[in-house]
C-alpha cells in the first residue's frame, strides 16, 4: 500500500470487518509503526469518522456505533452479494422497501469500478429469483413485532380469522416467518394457551405490553409454521411411503403438503387432504417410487388418473 490515503482507508476496512482490534494488530496488517497508525487515527476522526480507543495492555479501536454510517468499502464478492440481496429484498412486501432498494442499487453500481459494475449489471439482467413476491404489509407493525420479539416483550393484537372474526389475543412474539409470499407471526397465544401462527395481513392492530416472556431456547419459528400448515385439519388423512431420502422428498414436495420422516426404508408422508385427485396428481409425477398405506381411495385416485394419462398418450 504505496499511499497514505490508503492505508487510512485500509484501517476503516480493517475495523468494518473486523469490529475491534488492538493497535499492535492494526499496525502489523499495515505493517506501519505505532506512531504511524496513531496519525492514520486521527485522520479518520478529522474526516468525520469517530474511533473509540482504549488505552492499555487489553486495549484497542473500534468505530463508535450508531454515530453515523462511515464509508463503506466492499470486496468484489461482497459487492455482488449486496446488490443481489438488494434484489430478493423486493419481494418482501414491505412499503417502500423496492423503491428504497432500488436507489441503493443505483448508488451502490454509480460507485463500482466498471468491470464490477458489468459483472453486476449482468447478472441482474440475467439472473432470475424464483422467490414469491409478498403482499403489501405496513412496515411499522413489521417492526414493532420484531421488535418485541428481540426483547421478549408481549402484544396485545387486533386480530381476524380466516371468517374475519375478531378477536384480540395476549401474544408472546417468538419470531416472525416469511413464507410462500405472506408474513406470519409465531408466538404463544394466552387465549388458546398454546403456541399460534397470526397472518399480519389479517392483524389489525399490534401494541407492545410492559409484561415480558420467556422463549423457549431451541423454538424454530419457520419449523413451527411449517408444521401447522402441514396439519391443517383438512378432511382425508393420508399416508404414504416414498421411497427416498428426506433431501430426495423435500425437494419433490417441499415442506408445505405434509410431515415428511424419515425412516430406514424410505420416507413416511403424513399428511391431510381435501382433495385425493390434487394428491394423486402431485404423487403421480414424483421420480421415485411410493406406497400408498391409507386411504384405499387413494390408490383409486391414482389408477384414474394413470388411465387419464395414458389416453391422453394415445
Amino acid at each position: 500500500m504505496p499511499k497514505p490515503t490508503t492505508r487510512v482507508l485500509a484501517v476503516l476496512e480493517l475495523l468494518q470487518n473486523h469490529g475491534r482490534m488492538s493497535g499492535r494488530e492494526l499496525a502489523e496488517r499495515l505493517e506501519v509503526d505505532g506512531r504511524t497508525l496513531r496519525r492514520y487515527i486521527a485522520t479518520l476522526e478529522e474526516l468525520g469518522i469517530p474511533i473509540y480507543a482504549e488505552r492499555g495492555r487489553y486495549g484497542g479501536y473500534a468505530l463508535v456505533a450508531g454515530f453515523k454510517l462511515p464509508p463503506m468499502m466492499f470486496t468484489p464478492d461482497e459487492a455482488l452479494a449486496v446488490s443481489l440481496g438488494l434484489a430478493a429484498s423486493r419481494g418482501l412486501g414491505l412499503a417502500d422497501v423496492a423503491s428504497a432498494a432500488q436507489s441503493a442499487q443505483a448508488k451502490l453500481e454509480r460507485v463500482l469500478p466498471a468491470p464490477l459494475q458489468q459483472r453486476m449489471r449482468a447478472l441482474l439482467d440475467n439472473a432470475t429469483l424464483d422467490t414469491t413476491p409478498a403482499a403489501a404489509h405496513d412496515n411499522l407493525a413489521l417492526l414493532q413485532l420484531s421488535t418485541a420479539a428481540q426483547a421478549r416483550q408481549q402484544v396485545a393484537l387486533a386480530y381476524r380469522n380466516e371468517a374475519g372474526v375478531a378477536s384480540r389475543r395476549v401474544v408472546d412474539p417468538y419470531g416472525l416467518v416469511l413464507r410462500r409470499g405472506r408474513w406470519y407471526l409465531v408466538g404463544h397465544c394466552h387465549l388458546r394457551q398454546d403456541v399460534r401462527t397470526f397472518r399480519l395481513d389479517r392483524i389489525d392492530e399490534a401494541v407492545p405490553l410492559p409484561a415480558s416472556f420467556g422463549r423457549p431456547e431451541t423454538f424454530d419459528a419457520a419449523r413451527h409454521l411449517a408444521f401447522s400448515i402441514a396439519t391443517l385439519p383438512r378432511a382425508t388423512p393420508v399416508s404414504v411411503l416414498l421411497h427416498t431420502d428426506l433431501a430426495g422428498a423435500v425437494a419433490e414436495l417441499g415442506d408445505q403438503i405434509g410431515l415428511l420422516l424419515a425412516r430406514e426404508d424410505g420416507v413416511l408422508l403424513h399428511a391431510r387432504t381435501d382433495s385425493l385427485n390434487w394428491l394423486a396428481r402431485q404423487l403421480a409425477r414424483l421420480p421415485f417410487s411410493f406406497e400408498v398405506q391409507e386411504p384405499p381411495a387413494l390408490r383409486e385416485a391414482l389408477a384414474a388418473w394413470a388411465q387419464h394419462l395414458l389416453r391422453l398418450a394415445r
